[in-house]
């Protein structure tokens, strides 16, 4: 007998709604159209206060209003992916960030930034303080010093930190809840390598 993977969705905690249902609920609650179809927006819209607030964060830090640099932003998401092992985070991100066309050299030294060469002293420095935060919980003083050097606002330092914590919760929503991608997309992209820690189910 052949052994199969399980089907998308067939591990979920707490099942997903329809895209239909989700874009109703997205729509009366002031979400981006383009978030409702996503598996996790299909799965948090059973509770719509609170895919408001999580949405409503996304949104600024993705959309609208922000001052971090993208770039930079992306790489904090990329390595979290890699680190927790959640490949909705990695795979969805990987999409985001080459349409934003950072290069997928920049994306892969993710895995194991130290000794990446395309890297500038700004990507080393964001990555240097998403490790110590998954690490010990906060951003050391020399590796924050080094931060205000490449990042010049106060409003950017400020979404430095509460996104390498937005998408830390997130990577833990969606292994908790073993949220899977969207069917039709490839699991760890570009080319399925996958750290130790990642789950084989979802």
């Amino acid at each position: 007998m052949t052994a199969t993977s399980p089907a998308r969705g067939s591990a979920l905690r707490i099942p997903m709604m329809s895209v239909d249902e989700a874009r109703t609920i997205a729509a009366r609650e002031g979400l981006p159209e383009i978030m409702a179809p996503l598996s996790v927006f299909r799965v948090l819209l059973h509770h719509p206060a609170l895919a408001r607030s999580l949405g409503g964060l996304l949104k600024m830090l993705l959309l609208e209003g922000n001052h971090l640099d993208g770039r930079l932003r992306e790489l904090i998401i990329m390595r979290i992916g890699w680190l927790t092992g959640s490949n909705y985070e990695w795979t969805q991100h990987w999409r985001y960030a080459r349409d934003m066309a950072i290069p997928e050299a920049v994306l892969l030294a993710c895995r194991s930034w130290e000794s990446a060469t395309v890297l500038t002293p700004a990507d080393r420095a964001v990555l240097r303080a998403t490790d110590e935060t998954m690490e010990s919980g906060r951003i050391s003083d020399a590796t924050w010093a080094e931060c205000e050097r490449h990042i010049e606002s106060v409003e950017a330092r400020l979404e430095l930190v509460v996104a390498i914590g937005n998408w830390r919760m997130f990577s833990q929503l969606l292994l908790t809840l073993r949220i899977p991608l969207e069917e039709g997309l490839e699991d760890w992209m570009p080319d399925g390598l996958r750290p130790a820690r990642a789950p084989q189910d979802f």
